[in-house]
């Protein structure tokens, strides 16, 4: 595995790749990388003949007081698991070299209506970092194909409508979230968690499920239904920054006529935010 951190050879090889006729997957990251990344690039490995990964804590997507400086970096670990999957390259550019004018001369990328709701409420100016710092990784890497978790559900949807708008070369696969044994939803963040709160944390996708099997039952008085499950993680100690129903597709609120649904949830435990959602089919 060769680790490169500037754009130039990056380039070099990837014009190599081209010229032999090679496809190219991409992974981009933050690392501290768990069982959830290395299933993204197990399944990129199964797509393309050469895989890119890319580890960048991206400041551009971190509101003011949230948690860029403690973000758990790894870096060594996360190269001894990359290079034991058989990855082929390491992109690790620097800040100073993604942002060379400075994050308040960047020029950004922005998708409307997408990226204001639901966790865009929440955090806002966070999936325009998000969609900058991808569009920049993909002008990069040029892949072919890149892999992402639908554990960040909105997040897929806001990159599949970039590639779209923007005419992007490319094509987005959405992976299925990777779970700890009691149904908690993988994340880096989780290492935020005390003992007591990692007993909580399944608490989340335990509700949305039950959230889900009461629709796949028949009922459709959401907001009675979002209310409770609300008022359930409250009791168990979770601050619930939101739960909702929407449409798969849109992500916005689903009209009578919508058989595929997405319930998405938020909350807080502690210091740490736990984002979770399940994919549902009415019949």
């Amino acid at each position: 595995m060769q680790q490169i951190s500037d754009i130039t050879p990056l380039r070099e090889i990837r014009r190599k790749w081209q010229n032999d006729g090679k496809t190219i997957a991409f992974v981009p990251t933050m690392g501290n990388l768990h069982q959830g990344h290395l299933h993204l690039v197990q399944q990129a490995k199964e797509h393309a003949d050469i895989v890119v990964v890319s580890i960048f804590v991206n400041p551009l997507q971190f509101g003011p007081d949230e948690d860029l400086a403690a973000y758990p970096r790894t870096m060594e670990q996360d190269k001894a698991a990359l290079e034991a999957l058989g990855v082929n390259v390491l992109f690790t550019p620097k800040a100073e070299d993604i942002y060379s004018r400075g994050l308040e001369k960047q020029t950004f990328v922005e998708v409307p209506g997408l990226s204001y709701m639901i966790c865009g409420a929440s955090r806002p100016g966070h999936f325009r970092g998000v969609a900058t710092i991808v569009c920049k990784l993909f002008n990069m890497v040029q892949p072919n194909i890149a892999f992402f978790g639908e554990k960040d559900f909105q997040q897929l949807q806001v990159i599949k409508a970039m590639v779209t708008d923007l005419s992007m070369n490319l094509q987005i696969f959405g992976v299925p979230t990777v779970r700890e044994s009691d149904g908690l939803a993988m994340s880096s963040r989780n290492n935020y968690l005390t003992a007591e709160e990692r007993e909580k944390a399944p608490a989340l996708y335990a509700c949305i499920q039950k959230l889900s099997e009461n629709i796949e039952l028949g009922r459709r008085d959401f907001s009675r239904l979002i209310q409770q499950s609300v008022d359930e993680l409250t009791e168990q100690g979770l601050q619930v920054d939101y739960i909702d129903i929407r449409s798969v597709e849109t992500l916005l609120s689903p009209g009578h006529e919508e058989t595929e649904l997405v319930i998405l949830a938020a909350a807080f435990l502690g210091r740490t935010r736990l984002i979770d959602n399940i994919q549902v089919t009415l019949k």
